[in-house]
């Protein structure tokens, strides 16, 4: 599989697990995918994770924040970072001759980070304001609200940004136990997509890793592979916000990241209802053929103990009503009647090649690298996703359709 994708996969003696990709052209991509995220948070203050991806370029022990910020632009490259539910990831873009120092910045960024005091209050400003921005984008704050509410009770309610209370209150020595608590090498990935050759790299690799971690580190998993499910009961929410339009989100619970194949049946039965393509069943008729909402879409995110699937739209106010019976109306059709076999195979060709796509950005390829070796320590080949992708059948789309779609299973959230 690897092979034939020229995918090399393993992990390091220390615990560090990588995947290297050979691609071609001049441009380099690597990424430290750490599996940390806001659900880990508990001892700390909310928002400590996204806020430690703030602050982690502010200086470590051999580089000012000046030197950091710099460091890849002389190079002509890019560093950047973003942090998620379950995951912080450090990632770069660089020449290819550059790479090594892209990688080994990561590493540094990731272990020696120090935290001082007077860059934090700096950062902190920058957070507080994203915070702010947050809120005053209605169609963005709905989606957080909504699934804050789904999961009630559990990790994955807490926003990823925190609140403004609680980022003011978080000090430098937090961040550091969070980091030396939470950043050991049995919970990264490293990922790369060059073109270098793979059987020098992973040298190159093992050795970066050697030099960075003691071969004795701990490798406790970052969480057990299908943990128990989340479950919530259903919600019907309507807060008025004064706004000059409407933002809604109507979804629930999906798929996890370990259910397989159900995951990629879930992802193709929303790219056939709300994926970006004009020809989705929402934005054909809701979008395109009444010009009822200024955008609309359905989302379907994974994570390691469930999954959300959400349809989100915005309106103005006297549509509300239509946009909804419509919305109902064609979730009934897919729960009601399978798809027929000349539908399906279109709609299968149409994700297959948004997926080859996809597949040829580099970043996009880096970044997914290591998402699947946090979650199952391995790749899946093109061959295998396209084999499952093939093998769904209308009936099994229909199945979906009731799981997600079901009437008693959805919940939603309007901002008026």
């Amino acid at each position: 599989m690897a092979g034939r994708e020229k995918i090399k996969c393993g992990t390091a003696p220390c615990g560090v697990k990588y995947a290297l990709r050979r691609s071609s052209g001049s441009v380099a991509w690597c990424a430290l995918s750490i599996g940390v995220g806001t659900r880990d948070e508990a001892g700390y203050l909310a928002g400590i994770a996204h806020f430690t991806e703030h602050n982690i370029f502010r200086g470590t022990r051999r580089k000012s924040a000046k030197v950091i910020s710099s460091y890849l632009d002389r190079f002509g490259g890019e560093l950047n970072a973003f942090t998620t539910k379950e995951e912080i990831v450090l990632h770069a873009t660089v020449l290819k001759e550059d790479l090594r120092k892209a990688v080994s910045l990561l590493f540094e960024l990731a272990t020696e980070s120090t935290f001082p005091a007077s860059e934090i209050e700096t950062e902190r400003g920058v957070v507080l304001d994203e915070i702010i921005s947050y809120k005053d984008n209605p169609s963005e704050d709905v989606y957080d609200k909504f699934e804050s509410m789904l999961f009630e009770g559990h990790p994955l309610a807490t926003p990823i940004l925190g609140t403004s209370g609680s980022v003011k209150k978080i000090k430098p020595e937090m961040l550091r136990s969070f980091v030396k608590e939470k950043f050991i090498p049995s919970r990264m990935a490293l990922s790369v997509v060059a073109d270098i050759d793979l059987e020098k790299l992973e040298k190159q690799v093992l050795v970066m890793t050697e030099k960075t971690f003691s071969s004795a580190s701990l490798r406790d998993p970052v969480r057990a592979n299908a943990p128990e499910k989340v479950f919530s009961d259903p919600f019907h929410k309507v807060i008025d916000k004064h706004n000059h339009e409407v933002n809604a989100v109507i979804g629930g619970h999906a798929p996890s990241l370990y259910e397989m194949p159900d995951r990629l049946v879930a992802a193709m039965l929303c790219n056939i209802l709300g994926g970006p393509a004009s020809n989705s069943l929402l934005n054909a008729e809701l979008r395109e053929k009444r010009g009822w909402v200024y955008g609309i879409e359905c989302n379907y995110t994974q994570y390691a103990d469930d999954g959300v699937v959400a349809i989100s739209f915005g309106c103005d106010k006297p549509n509300l009503d239509n946009c909804l019976a419509a919305i109902d109306k064609i979730l009934a059709g897919l729960r009601d009647k399978p798809l027929t076999d000349s539908r399906l195979k279109a709609y299968r060709k149409q994700l297959l090649g948004q997926l080859a796509i996809s597949s040829e950005a580099g970043e996009a390829q880096c970044l997914a690298l290591g998402k699947s070796m946090l979650a199952w320590g391995e790749v899946m080949s093109s061959a295998e996703i396209r084999s499952i992708i093939e093998a769904i059948t209308p009936q099994d789309l229909q199945a979906m359709a009731w799981r997600l779609f079901s009437p008693s299973n959805l919940s939603s959230l309007i901002y008026l």
